[in-house]
């Protein structure tokens, strides 16, 4: 049952609001239906998420102080559940390390996982996350640690964009046989069709907002990406690294 509910019902009880009676068949409704939300002050918590959608709610850190984050941190960790906060601050991660110092802080991508004790989860199915440059690698890595999260095996083929396309070429024995690409690019973002036009299998596309004034601040890479020749090529929102880690991971999890 969740905490909050069996507070509210106990407090009714001791202040006289309810019969004992009324407290017995109360509390036995609330503890037979699934606890669908946590009332965290000001946070409400989905706890009914990974039931409905497969992955539990992951978090995003950016604007929530380091109090707010570690409370849904514990309250997710009571109910045996995978966490993963995005966009979190080397400050915030290294305070939160210190609360929780089995989770793992990512400094590149700026991810922090916690998994649940004792679980050492196998990992399936195979996705690369492929960067058009090392400057686009803080949005891979958020891609990548989404994965993790989602015990999918995932590789990062870094720094292969086309103003050098033989360095594409040279790696895409690593790149086929994935069950979904995730492709990383700021700039023109080309790299999305080229790779696109190589493989069997649905390519994420990052756009990312690396580049020179008139990428405004990834708006262009958005359009190259969407204006795509390559069919099998969709895309996400702008440094959406977890968009499309997850979408990616959803698709590897459903092939196996």
């Amino acid at each position: 049952m969740d905490r909050n509910i069996l507070e509210k019902l106990a407090g009714g009880l001791l202040t006289g609001g309810m019969t004992s009676g009324e407290f017995l068949a109360l509390a036995g409704e609330a503890s037979a239906a699934p606890s669908s939300t946590a009332e965290l002050g000001e946070v409400t918590l989905d706890l009914d998420r990974r039931r409905r959608c497969g992955f539990p709610e992951v978090i995003f850190g950016e604007g929530k102080t380091v109090a707010t984050l570690a409370k849904i941190m514990e309250r997710m960790r009571e109910e045996k559940v995978r966490v993963l906060v995005t966009r979190v601050s080397p400050e915030k991660g290294n305070e939160l390390r210190s609360m929780f110092p089995a989770a793992v802080y990512n400094e590149v991508g700026r991810t922090l996982r916690l998994a649940v004790d004792g679980e050492v989860p196998s990992l399936v199915g195979k996705v690369s996350v492929v960067t058009a440059g090392t400057s686009d690698l803080p949005v891979a890595e958020e891609a990548r640690e989404t994965l993790d999260w989602m015990s999918v095996s995932a590789s990062i083929i870094a720094d292969v964009g086309v103003a050098g396309p033989q360095r594409l070429l040279a790696r895409l024995h690593d790149i086929r046989g994935s069950d979904a690409v995730v492709v990383v690019a700021g700039m023109e973002a080309a790299l999305a069709s080229v790779v696109g036009g190589h493989v069997d299998c649905p390519v994420i596309a990052v756009p990312t907002s690396v580049g020179y004034g008139a990428s405004l601040g990834g708006i262009a890479a958005l359009l190259g990406m969407l204006n795509s020749c390559a069919a099998n090529v969709t895309v996400v929102n702008i440094d959406a690294g977890f968009k499309g880690g997850y979408v990616a991971g959803l698709i590897a999890r459903r092939k196996q």
